[in-house]
């Protein structure tokens, strides 16, 4: 079924002002106190909050219509079933696919990750090629690739980054420039650093080369409007919780040439053209990547997530994220102490932090006294850590839900914080 890419385009340029006391009253856990103190939520970078929309879906569709899909003639399941096809639609049209077989339901973002690195790794590449990421990758898009290294052979590179949390763009090419990298796996936005790879030029140098690209989206998907036929990428993961849809439910995008050369990653029901004790064959894509009985619920959870995403709009979201993002550098960069990684001259919503004589689980500890929560930790991203010379960040991150008054909340929270621990 082809999409009309129309559907998702807004005026470029263009962007409504974003009501965010209208936003937040469809967020219903927003309107809670946490011991006593109005809850100030910085930490949707991990799971974002959910809006009435979503969770009125997928209520509705426990109480009025589920069945499982695809394999029943009655009512209930053709219901079920044309529900959960129409998610596939939306994820298409979000990231303008070329055709709905092309997006592959997943559980999330690092599923969608192995998934590529089972049947595009060990099926198709060879030893001697080569895997190229870099250092501001998630474990997700680390681990895999390093289980394939041990398997088959192949070559893990990793391109470095620059003191600013930008990708060195010389020693990415440099990495390249043998011709043995058959697939460069990068993020495109940092979930540390907030900071937006430039992708249209990775995956141009990339293609110069003879490699295939796979964008970890999970967070740029959430922040910036994403084309996969204008960047001219071959695979491309998000995931449904941090796009203010439910979890157990995320999306592969890749190429119909690339997903009908791989072989399947699951086998089981589902995912089969016919099976017989000699041998089995498997379903057209997207199916045959689907085993067993998908994530209905959260499908449709993910549909509605969709729907609330682009009646805000992309051009008002990354407007009002741009503005807090800029108040927040503002505010916490004048905190005596206080050091944030990375300066990227592109960068999104997220900044992770530390501050002097505190360990960061006693900063969001103290934080969350005053009701403010943040993300401690190495938020999956040890190598990262370690190219800046730390264990353990705080994290704050934004959302549309997120207020200038919370960034206030948290830069006077973060003084209070550096004068008890002084």
């Amino acid at each position: 079924m082809n999409i009309e890419t129309s559907a998702v385009r807004l005026r470029p340029g263009v962007a409504a002002p974003l009501d965010v006391a209208r936003v937040r009253r469809d967020f219903p856990i927003l309107s809670q106190t946490i011991r006593g103190k109005k809850l100030v939520f910085l930490d949707s970078a991990a799971s974002a909050q959910k809006p009435r929309a979503v969770i009125e879906a997928m209520a509705n569709a426990m109480e009025t219509q589920y069945a499982n899909v695809h394999r029943g003639l009655h009512w209930m399941s053709e219901r079920t079933t044309d529900a959960y096809e129409r998610a596939r639609e939306a994820a298409a049209r979000l990231i303008n696919a070329r055709d709905t077989s092309e997006v592959v339901f997943v559980r999330n973002s690092t599923e969608a990750i192995n998934l590529v690195s089972h049947s595009y790794g060990r099926g198709i590449m060879q030893p001697g090629q080569a895997v190229l990421i870099s250092e501001m990758e998630h474990h997700s898009n680390i681990v895999p690739w390093q289980m394939l290294r041990d398997a088959r052979g192949i070559e893990l590179r990793v391109a470095p980054i620059t003191d600013a949390g930008e990708l060195d763009l010389d020693a990415y090419a440099a990495l390249l420039a043998d011709g043995r990298v058959e697939l460069v796996a990068i993020t495109h936005m940092s979930n540390v650093l907030g900071t937006y790879t430039p992708a249209e030029r990775l995956i141009r140098l990339a293609h110069e080369h003879g490699a295939k690209v796979l964008l970890d989206g999970s967070q740029a998907a959430v922040h910036r409007r994403v084309d996969v036929q204008a960047l001219e990428a071959d695979f491309y993961a998000f995931t449904g919780h941090k796009l203010y849809g439910p979890t157990g439910i995320g999306v592969l995008w890749a190429r119909r040439e690339l997903l009908d050369a791989m072989p399947p990653f699951l086998g089981g029901g589902e995912m089969i053209a016919s099976v017989s004790f000699a041998e089995s064959t498997w379903a057209a894509v997207p199916h045959k990547f689907e085993a067993g009985t998908p994530a209905i619920l959260e499908a449709i959870g993910l549909n509605a997530a969709i729907d609330y995403v682009q009646a805000i709009g992309y051009d008002a979201i990354a407007a009002h994220e741009s503005s807090l993002t800029e108040h927040a550098l503002s505010r916490l960069s004048a905190i005596e102490g206080l050091r944030i990684l990375g300066r990227a001259r592109e960068r999104g919503g997220v900044i992770s932090f530390t501050l002097d004589r505190a360990h960061a689980h006693d900063v969001a500890t103290v934080l969350d006294r005053q009701g403010i929560a943040v993300r401690a930790g190495h938020h999956c991203a040890e190598p990262l850590m370690h190219r800046f010379g730390v264990e353990s960040t705080a994290r704050a991150s934004f959302a549309v839900y997120t207020t200038h008054e919370e960034i206030d909340a948290l830069a006077d929270g973060l003084v209070r914080a550096r004068e008890f621990f002084a």
